[in-house]
């Protein structure tokens, strides 16, 4: 009786501490997850204000032809056409004369595309990071990632960085 007791109690410490692990690992899906939501919002945040500054720009200097209108549809693009959308006004902004931007309009245009860079790497590091837990065997065996849609990755052409 004595042995019975004492597997019983091996396996149910295992058991104890195998739950435990996939506990910890689950909530650390979660938090990468959120991280991931949270990304995705501040880049999307960072890619609604090039696109206002895009406006301001054409606007202003009226040499980059359909720049209205491509900020204007990177805006709206649904995300699966976010990618195409955004890469046009990259390269539309890129071809703009910014020296014969106002200063001010100048240094925002720069700053609104310096943002969207950090937070394209910042979104894009998430997406890596959960893409690897998930990966993994013990999260795939036992579905710890529930419902939540795969991470994709966010690719879009980096602005040039002036001065480099």
């Amino acid at each position: 009786m004595n042995w019975f007791v004492l597997v019983v109690s091996i396996v149910a410490a295992v058991v104890v501490l195998g739950g435990l692990f996939l506990v910890a690992t689950a909530n650390r899906l979660d938090r990468l997850h959120v991280r991931l939501d949270a990304g995705w919002a501040a880049l999307d945040a960072a890619l609604a204000r090039r696109a206002v500054v895009a406006r301001a720009v054409a606007a202003v200097d009226g040499a980059a032809p359909g720049l209205r209108e491509a900020a204007d549809i990177a805006e709206k693009a649904p995300r699966a056409e976010r990618e195409v959308a955004e890469n046009e006004l990259t390269r539309l902004l890129a071809s703009i004369d910014r020296a014969r931007l106002p200063a001010e309009l100048a240094g925002e245009l720069a700053d609104a595309e310096h943002r969207v860079v950090i937070a394209r790497r910042v979104h894009n590091d998430a997406v890596r990071d959960a893409l690897a837990l998930r990966r993994r065997r013990k999260v795939r065996y036992f579905k710890l990632a529930g419902t939540a849609r795969q991470p994709e990755y966010f690719e879009i052409a980096e602005p040039p960085v002036p001065g480099a």
